[in-house]
Order: C-alpha cells, then sequence, then structure tokens
C-alpha cells in the first residue's frame, strides 16, 4: 500500500573556517502533538507536563523559522464522561464544556503556545472521524458481529482474560488496577490481527517510530505476541459519534479520540492535510502508548494514510515517592507551583529534573534546589555578575574586544554551538540533555570569568577586561536565545538586558549575525532569577 509522504524537517548547518557555526534557516513544517486530555478531571502536574514538552518542541522549531502546527484539547465522549456528568447531575454537553475549560486555563497559566484548542464534540471533528471510519471501512477492515468481554469503563479499553489482574478479594481487574466490568452486546470490529504482520515490518523499517527504546520494545513484544480484532463500536450508551450508516451504534472513544490529529488539518481534503500529515511527534504518557503505537498505525494504514513519524511516550510522576492520587491528598496542583514558585522555575524543573521518557518524583524540596542552585546560583549569578561588571566599569557601554585569547575563542565557539547542541537534543526528545547542553556552557563561562578575574585586570588592563566581559556577554546572548523555549520569559528578560532588538532574537542570529554591538548602552541590570527563602515554620 502506497503513501504520499510529506519531506522530513531538517536543519542545515555551516561550520565557518574559524570553526564557529553559523544557523542556515530553512522553512520546514512540523506537526507536533499531546493526547488530548479526558475530562473526567481537573488538570494536574502530568497534564502540565506533557503539554509543556511539545510547547518547548513547537517554540523551538518556530524559532528554527519552521512552519509550525501544536496541537492540544480535550476528549469528552465515552462511558466514563456519561457517568461523571450523571454523577455531577449535569447533562454531558454541559460536564464536558465546564471541565474542557479546566485545560484551557492551564495552558493560559503555563504560557503554552499552542496553535489550536481542539474538542472532540466539535462539528469539525465529528465529520473528520466519520470520514477516517468510511476509509477504514472502504477498504474491507471493518465487520459487524457481536462482543463479549471484559471492559474497563475508566480506562476506556477492552482487555483479554489473560490481561487480568487479582485485585482485593479475588475480584478482576485490568493491568492497570481499574475495575472491569462484562460486556455483552452488537459491535463493530476492526481486523486488527490482520495488521500484526505490516506493524511488524513498520517497526522494523522505522525504528524511530516508536521511542524510547524501552518502549518500542514494549510494543514489538506486544505485536509479537498476537493482535485480537478490536471492538471499535458500542450500543450500551449514547455519549460518542455515531458509526456511519448504522446510528445505533456509537464509536469507541479511541478511534474517535485519535481522529483529532487528522481533524485539526482538515481531514480527508485540504491543504493543510497534505503539507502536514503526518505528524511528526505525538508525545503520550506510557498509559496510552498501545492505542497510539498500536492501533493508531493500523487504523491510519488501513485508510491508506501514513502512520506518525514518531510516537514518544515519557513516563509517570509520583509525589515524594508515593503515588499521586486524590485519596492520598498528594496531587500536585500545577497552578498553584505557578503562584508559589514562578512559571519559569516550574517549567525548568519539570523538564530538567528527569530524563523525558522516564519515570521521576516531584519533591517541593527538589525544586527548591534546583531554583537556588541551577537558576540563581548559576545562572542567575553569571547573568548579574557580568552584566554589572559592565555597568560598573564601563558606564553600561558594551566594551569592545581586543585581542582574543585561546580562552576568549573557546568559550565563543563553544556558545555559537549550543544551538546545534541544543537542536540534536530535542530532535530525540531528550529535552533534560538539552537543558544540560545549555549549563554546559553556563558552567564554562562561570569558570572562565573565575579565572579572568576581570574585576582585578580592569585596574591594570582595562582593554583586557573590556574583551573579558564583552565575551561573556556574548556567551550570556546565546544562552538566552536558547532558553527561549523553555523558559519564554526569562529568557526575553535576558535579552532585554543584553539590548538584543526583538527581531534579532531567532536562532538565524546564533553566531556572527547576532553578535552584540560594542558601544551599545545596556540597560541597568536587573536580578532575575532570585533565590527561593523558605518561610521558617513559626516564624513571625
Amino acid at each position: 500500500m502506497g503513501f504520499s509522504v510529506r519531506p522530513r524537517a531538517a536543519t542545515e548547518f555551516s561550520v565557518r573556517p574559524e570553526g564557529a557555526t553559523e544557523f542556515i534557516a530553512m522553512t520546514e513544517r512540523f506537526y507536533i502533538t499531546t493526547p488530548i486530555y479526558y475530562v473526567n478531571d481537573v488538570p494536574h502536574i502530568g497534564h502540565a507536563y506533557t503539554t509543556l514538552a511539545c510547547d518547548v518542541m513547537a517554540r523551538f522549531h518556530r524559532l528554527n523559522g519552521d512552519e509550525v502546527l501544536f496541537l492540544t484539547g480535550t476528549d469528552e465522549h465515552g462511558q466514563k464522561v456519561e457517568k461523571a456528568a450523571a454523577a455531577a447531575g449535569q447533562p454531558p454537553q454541559t460536564f464536558v464544556d465546564g471541565v474542557s475549560q479546566n485545560f484551557r486555563n492551564l495552558a493560559k497559566a503555563m504560557k503554552y503556545s499552542n496553535d489550536d484548542f481542539i474538542r472532540t464534540t466539535e462539528p469539525r471533528h465529528i465529520q473528520a472521524s466519520q470520514a477516517l471510519w468510511k476509509a477504514i471501512e472502504a477498504s474491507g477492515n471493518i465487520y459487524l458481529g457481536g462482543y463479549e468481554g471484559w471492559y474497563s469503563v475508566r480506562d476506556e479499553a477492552f482487555y483479554a482474560e489473560d490481561e487480568l489482574v487479582a485485585g482485593p478479594g479475588g475480584k478482576k481487574r485490568a493491568p492497570t488496577g481499574a475495575d472491569v466490568e462484562w460486556v455483552k452486546e452488537p459491535s463493530y470490529f476492526f481486523k486488527l490481527s490482520a495488521w500484526q504482520d505490516r506493524l511488524l515490518e513498520f517497526y522494523e523499517k522505522n525504528p524511530q517510530a516508536v521511542q524510547p527504546e524501552s518502549r518500542r520494545n514494549e510494543v514489538i513484544s506486544f505485536v509479537a505476541g498476537g493482535l485480537r480484532d478490536l471492538s471499535i463500536s458500542r450500543t450500551s450508551f449514547s455519549w460518542g459519534i455515531p458509526v456511519p450508516g448504522a446510528p445505533d451504534h456509537i464509536m469507541y472513544v479511541w478511534l474517535d479520540a485519535l481522529a483529532n490529529y487528522l481533524t485539526e488539518i482538515d481531514y480527508p481534503n485540504g491543504d493543510k492535510f497534505n503539507r502536514f500529515w503526518p505528524a511528526d511527534v505525538h508525545v503520550v504518557g506510557k498509559d496510552i502508548l498501545r492505542f497510539h503505537a498500536v492501533y493508531w498505525p493500523a487504523f491510519l494504514m488501513a485508510a491508506g494514510l501514513e502512520p506518525p513519524r514518531r510516537v514518544f511516550a515519557h513516563g509517570w510522576w509520583t509525589v515524594e515517592g508515593e503515588k499521586m492520587s486524590k485519596s492520598l491528598g498528594n496531587v500536585v496542583d500545577p497552578h498553584e507551583m505557578i503562584e508559589r514558585y514562578g512559571l519559569d522555575p516550574f517549567r525548568y524543573f519539570l523538564l530538567r529534573e528527569v530524563p523525558f521518557g522516564n519515570d521521576g518524583d516531584f519533591s517541593q524540596a527538589a525544586l527548591i534546589q534546583r531554583i537556588n542552585s541551577d537558576l540563581a546560583n548559576d545562572l542567575g549569578n553569571l547573568f548579574q555578575r557580568s552584566l554589572s561588571m559592565i555597568q560598573s566599569y564601563f558606564a553600561g557601554l558594551l566594551p569592545k574586544p581586543a585581542h582574543l585569547s585561546d580562552a576568549d575563542r573557546s568559550l565563543i565557539e563553544q556558545a555559537t554551538k549550543l544551538h546545534q547542541a541544543v537542536g540534536a537534543a530535542i530532535g530525540r526528545q531528550a529535552l533534560h540533555e538539552a537543558l544540560g547542553e545549555v549549563w554546559r556552557i553556563v558552567g564554562d563561562a562561570n569558570r572562565y570569568v573565575d579565572n579572568e578575574r576581570p574585576w582585578t585586570v580592569r585596574k591594570t588592563d582595562p582593554v583586557r577586561a573590556g574583551t573579558v566581559l564583552y565575551v561573556l556577554a556574548e556567551t550570556v546572548r546565546h544562552i538566552a536565545l536558547l532558553l527561549q523555549p523553555f523558559m519564554p520569559d526569562s529568557a526575553s528578560r535576558m535579552l532585554d538586558q543584553l539590548a538584543v532588538p526583538a527581531d534579532a532574537r531567532t536562532f538565524a542570529y546564533c553566531g556572527v549575525r547576532g553578535q552584540l554591538v560594542s558601544g551599545v548602552q545596556l540597560p541597568k541590570p536587573e536580578g532575575i532569577f532570585p533565590r527561593y527563602v523558605v518561610e521558617e515554620k513559626g516564624a513571625a
């Protein structure tokens, strides 16, 4: 089966004779998505984390000169939502309207740069979902039968007998720990069993299609173990999208939900679809990997569409070493963290603390440590003292560099290569490594200023002191440019204090093209990363 393939995004670099790396902009398209979030609860740290990762990648690609499409939204159909609405004493639509708004509010509070927010109750989504159903049906991959087996309302997933585990009192539970119930009803089925070999071939030919590697291995093992045909319609409740030609059936909520990635780009018609499909990255939690890395590619290939280029599954957060749950009262509210610690420190911590893809533990002590060590001591001190010395020794006028020493050239060269190093890490979704690359330069710059001691040198050789401070300012400029996707407000304030024009803040200005101009008046420096002081209990 043939697919139309959109050219892959690429970034070109040219190496200048002196070893510096200069950016050459190339406009490519980059489509990144979060999972759409199920509207049965208020947003928590897990939701914030997933969308934040996508926000960073979207911002990076925009600064790279790419045409970006960044999608998030809410999944509003299914039996679980219908039951939650009934428990709340509200019609389903009224219920989902309110809960969906909570996710919009989170997006605003976290300053996500999503281009659209999709809701599965929108008419455009109903049309796209039904179009996908028809395309799969036309390929001969859907048939009418009857489903009898175990179903988890919480997971909105079907489970085979051998997948169940024993719960309290010997009661059967889903492998996720969710309750299951025996379901028997008429159902349309997708011929998933017919796609086992083709899926395995797809994984083999596209080794990066499922990441990280441990998750890819899980998916391959699951598929190689044998696939059963999948029930893709329900008749026992009504809150969902009607099956085309069979209005007594509603579409299985996961087929409906996954189609959102196509809805956004005007499937099945339109230039937007042709320009942006396949998606470059679907970022998901590891608990929904099977739906995205097994069912979704099979649905797409059956409909004659190319699968996404990559599905990346990240891990889960525990809180102070314990599983996050409402019963324990330890659910982390992102709004509270922003209010207490500031938005950019919270964003930084989530992406730096844990290798993206692994499970991680959230603790406020670790967050405070990152704020005071990484942000205040390392970056904040470097930035503040560099600009303060320019203010004190040169009346705020950016000094002119003279002869560059080997140490000067080395630091400048490493700073100009930062864009390339960060980009390579982001291309692997290794967001923690991308920040590690930035802090490597922060460390180099701090060691450089300690070795060069411009506060002493200025007394005997002000020209040399000026050169050192110019090198520091230029290094900090690159650091600020590359921090924009991660901490946009703080990076913007850094660039303001370096007098970098608003139109010179894309990655096209990394290297020589955007270098600072000597003699420019810099504003009086102000601290950007204050230390967090823990209030002692009982203090007045």
